[in-house]
C-alpha cells in the first residue's frame, strides 16, 4: 500500500509541518464571557497535537474592544490575561508535539453578542442576510451596521496587526487572518455588502483593498519570518449560495493578497463539499488556481476527511495541505488513522447539537463513549 500524500512533509513559511492535514477553525465559543481562553480549550487543542495533526488552527477570535467580536463566549487576544491563557493553550499544544495557529477574526456586521458594545460595522450600512444562529448563541435577525469610515479601516487593519504581535508572545507559531464566511474582511470582498463609491469599494481591485491593508499591518507587526496566512471563501454562515463572478475575480483576489505578503491561502468551504465549492466558470478549482497565480501553500478544507478525496486534492495539484472541521471532531488522531490505512470515523451531528461549545461535546461524549476524550 503507498503512503499517503497528506502524511508527507510541507513548509509555510518558516513553518516544517509533519505533514499536511490541518485542523480548521472551528468556533466552540467556550469562554465564560471574558474571552479568557480556558483549561478545556487548551486540553481541546493538545489533543489534535497528540492526534498527529500537522497544523492546528484556532477558533476565530476576536482582535479589539470595539466591534470584532462576533459571539457570546467567544475568546478573544484583546487583554494581557487573554494573552497569558492563550499561552497556557500554546504551551499544551507545543508539549503535545504540534504546531497551532491563531486565526484572528473580525466579525463586521455579523455580529451574535458582543460585550463590549451594541454596535456593528461593515464596510456599508446593509442589511445582513439571514438570523442570527441559535447553535452559537444567537435569535433572531442581525442588526443593521455602520458604514465604517477611512478612519474606521486605518483602525481596524491595525488593531489586527496589534493582535497578531500579541499573539506572537501567546506562543503562536503562525496568525490567520480571517478573511472568509462572511465576516468584516469578505463583507468588503462582496459586492452586494461593500457598496462604497470610494477606493476600498467598486470592482474586485478596489474591494479586496482592505484585505491587503489588513495583511500588510499583520505583516509589518510580526515581522518577515513569522508566517501569516489568509482564509478566504466564496460561500458564507448567511449565504451557502454565494460564488464570485468567476475565475477573474478570483485571481484578482489571490494575486493582490500573495502580493501583500501571505505564506499560504487557505480556501475555505462553510459546511459544503469541495467539488462544490471549488470548481470556477473556467472549470479549474479555486484552490488550484490559487495556488498557480500566487506560487504559495494552499490548503483546501470541505470533506477532506474522506482518504480518497484527500489523496485526489494533493496528487492532482488542487492544494498543498487539507483542512479537516467536523473530520477532526470525529477523529482528533485523523493523520495515525490514515497512517494505519484504517476508515475515519464518521462525524456525529449530535457533537454539535443543540450547541457548538466544549461542554456539549464533553457531555456527547460521556453519553456515546462512557468518557470525555474520542481519541482511539
Amino acid at each position: 500500500m503507498t503512503i499517503h500524500p497528506v502524511l508527507s512533509e510541507v513548509r509555510i513559511g518558516a513553518l516544517r509541518l509533519r505533514n499536511r492535514a490541518v485542523v480548521a477553525p472551528m468556533s466552540r465559543v467556550s469562554t465564560a464571557g471574558d474571552g479568557v481562553p480556558t483549561d478545556a480549550m487548551a486540553e481541546y487543542y493538545a489533543e489534535f497535537a497528540a492526534g498527529g495533526f500537522g497544523l492546528i488552527t484556532t477558533e476565530g477570535t476576536y482582535i479589539d474592544a470595539e466591534f470584532s467580536q462576533a459571539y457570546p463566549d467567544q475568546p478573544g487576544i484583546v487583554t494581557e490575561r487573554q494573552t497569558e491563557a492563550w499561552r497556557v493553550v500554546t504551551d499544551a499544544v507545543h508539549a503535545a508535539g504540534g504546531v497551532i495557529a491563531l486565526q484572528l477574526m473580525h466579525a463586521g456586521a455579523l455580529v451574535q453578542g458582543n460585550r463590549h458594545g451594541d454596535r456593528s460595522i461593515a464596510p456599508s450600512a446593509v442589511q445582513p442576510l439571514g438570523v442570527k444562529m441559535a447553535a452559537y448563541g444567537g435569535e433572531g435577525p442581525f442588526a443593521m451596521p455602520e458604514a465604517a469610515t477611512r478612519a474606521d479601516i486605518r483602525r481596524i487593519a491595525g488593531g489586527f496587526g496589534a493582535a497578531a504581535e500579541r499573539a506572537r508572545v501567546a506562543g503562536f507559531d503562525a496568525v490567520e487572518i480571517h478573511g472568509a464566511n462572511g465576516y468584516l474582511i469578505d463583507q468588503f470582498l462582496t459586492g452586494y455588502t461593500n457598496q462604497r463609491d470610494d477606493e476600498y469599494g467598486g470592482d474586485p481591485a478596489g474591494r479586496v483593498r482592505f484585505a491587503v491593508e489588513v495583511v500588510r499591518a499583520v505583516r509589518a507587526a510580526v515581522g518577515p519570518d513569522f508566517p501569516v496566512g489568509l482564509r478566504l471563501s466564496q460561500t458564507k454562515v448567511n449565504d451557502f449560495g454565494y460564488r464570485w463572478s468567476g475565475a477573474g475575480e478570483a485571481e484578482t483576489i489571490f494575486r493582490a493578497a500573495g502580493a501583500a505578503g501571505v505564506d499560504y491561502l487557505h480556501l475555505a468551504s462553510e459546511g459544503r463539499d469541495w467539488y462544490d465549492t471549488a470548481v470556477l466558470d473556467s472549470g479549474e478549482t479555486v484552490t488550484r488556481l490559487a495556488r498557480s497565480v500566487t506560487g504559495l501553500p494552499v490548503i483546501a478544507n470541505g470533506g477532506m476527511h474522506g482518504p480518497e478525496l484527500a489523496r485526489t486534492v494533493l496528487e492532482e495539484g488542487h492544494a498543498d495541505l487539507v483542512a479537516l472541521g467536523r473530520g477532526a471532531l470525529a477523529n482528533p488522531d485523523w493523520p495515525r488513522v490514515i497512517a494505519a490505512g484504517d476508515r475515519p470515523a464518521e462525524f456525529d451531528r449530535g457533537m454539535l447539537d443543540p450547541v457548538v461549545t466544549l461542554a456539549g461535546q464533553r457531555s456527547w461524549a460521556r453519553a456515546r463513549h462512557g468518557q470525555v476524550s474520542v481519541v482511539r
